[in-house]
C-alpha cells in the first residue's frame, strides 16, 4: 500500500511518482492509511535549496523510511550525495532513515564515516555517531548497499539538517572570495575566467608578490560536486597563502599561484555528486572540453595551455616548472 505524501503548502496529496520528479519540496510523509489531519511527528522532508539532494521519501512505519538520493542531472548513473531537512517533528520522537539507492558499492561509511547534523538551533555540522549508523548488503534492496542511521529529534520547533558530508556551497564560495576582495592585498587578484552552462562565475585567484623568474602552480578543485572537503582544503590553502606567515611570504616571493576554487559550480549548486547540469563527468573531459558544454574545463585548459606556452613572460620560469594541482576528496 501506498503511504500518503502531503504538499505543506496546499494540503493537497501527491502520488509516488510526482515525488520522484526532482528534489522533495516540504513534503509531508504521513503512515500509510492514514487519512486525519497532519499532526506533529508527520515529518517533513525538503530538499529544495542549493546543493540539496533527495529524490524521494517512503514510509515503511511510523518510525522508518527509506530514502531515495535524486541522481546527479542528465546522468542516472551516480547517486550518492544526499543533503535535506526535516522539520514537524515531536520531542524525543526516534526514526530510522534508510539511504537506500546508492550507485557506489564502496563508501567510506564501510569504514567508519557517518553522515552530518546540524539544525537551527546548533548551527554547527557534527558528525552522527558511529554506533548509530550501519552500513550494509539489504536483500530488501536487490542486495544494494544500504546506509541506515538512527536518530532522536530532541526540540520540536526545530530544522534539522542531514547531509552525506559538510556541504561547501558556491555561494558560501562567493562570498569568502568577496571577503578576500575587500582586504585589497596587493599580492591577491581575483578575476572571472569564464561562466558556467547557468551562468555561475568560474574564479581565479592569482597570489603572487612582484618579483622576476618565478614559477607557476596551477591549483584547482571541486570538479566533482560530492567532494566538498576538496573546497575547505582549498580555502585552507588560499587562507595560509595569503596570510604573513614567514612561509607563505617566501611563497609569493618565489611562485605565481593560479587557483580555480570551484570547477563545477553548476554541479555544485544543483546537489550533484559527480557530474556538471549537462550529466559529464568534467574530469573525464581534460582532452577536448568544449566551449558550450564544459566552459569552465575549457576556460581552464586554455589558460593553463596559454601559461605552458608563455615562454617568454619575464616573470615565469620556463614550462617545465609549472606544477598542477587537482585538489580531490
Amino acid at each position: 500500500m501506498e503511504e500518503n505524501v502531503r504538499d505543506v503548502d496546499t494540503g493537497s496529496e501527491a502520488g509516488r511518482e510526482e515525488a520522484l520528479v526532482g528534489n522533495v519540496n516540504k513534503l509531508m510523509v504521513t503512515p500509510t492509511g492514514y487519512t486525519g489531519v497532519s499532526r506533529k511527528s508527520h515529518l517533513v522532508f525538503d530538499a529544495c535549496f542549493e546543493s540539496g539532494n533527495l529524490g524521494r521519501v517512503d514510509c515503511i512505519s511510523e518510525f522508518e523510511f527509506d530514502l531515495f538520493i535524486r541522481p546527479d542531472t542528465c546522468n542516472p548513473r551516480f547517486r550518492v550525495w544526499f543533503n535535506f531537512t526535516v522539520e514537524n517533528v515531536q520531542e524525543t520522537q526516534r526514526v530510522i532513515f534508510n539511504i537506500v539507492n546508492f550507485s557506489k558499492t564502496k563508501s567510506l561509511y564501510r569504514d567508519g564515516m557517518s553522515p552530518v547534523v546540524k539544525s537551527t538551533s546548533r548551527p554547527k555540522w557534527q558528525r552522527l555517531p558511529a554506533k548509530n549508523v550501519y552500513y550494509y548488503r539489504c536483500p530488501d534492496h536487490r542486495r544494494n548497499y544500504v546506509m541506515s542511521f538512527a536518530f532522536c529529534f530532541d526540540r520540536e520547533d526545530d530544522v534539522y539538517q542531514f547531509a552525506y558530508c559538510y556541504p561547501y556551497t558556491y555561494t558560501r564560495l562567493q562570498h569568502y572570495l568577496d571577503s578576500l576582495e575587500r582586504r585589497n592585498l596587493d599580492y591577491l587578484q581575483r578575476e572571472q575566467l569564464g561562466l558556467s552552462v547557468q551562468q555561475r562565475r568560474l574564479d581565479l585567484l592569482t597570489i603572487t608578490s612582484p618579483a622576476k623568474q618565478k614559477k607557476l602552480v596551477v591549483l584547482t578543485a571541486r570538479v566533482h560536486p560530492g567532494e566538498s572537503p576538496a573546497s575547505f582544503i582549498c580555502q585552507g590553502v588560499i587562507d595560509f597563502l595569503v596570510s604573513q606567515h614567514p612561509v607563505a611570504v617566501i611563497l609569493r616571493d618565489h611562485v605565481i599561484f593560479k587557483i580555480v576554487p570551484m570547477l563545477n559550480p553548476d554541479g555544485v549548486y544543483l546537489g550533484n555528486y559527480r557530474c556538471s547540469l549537462m550529466g559529464f563527468d568534467l574530469n573525464r573531459h581534460w582532452q577536448e572540453p568544449s566551449p558550450w558544454v564544459h566552459p569552465t574545463l575549457h576556460a581552464v585548459k586554455q589558460l593553463i595551455v596559454q601559461l605552458s606556452q608563455d615562454a617568454v613572460s619575464p616573470n615565469l620560469q620556463p614550462a617545465s616548472n609549472i606544477c598542477i594541482t587537482h585538489f580531490i576528496q
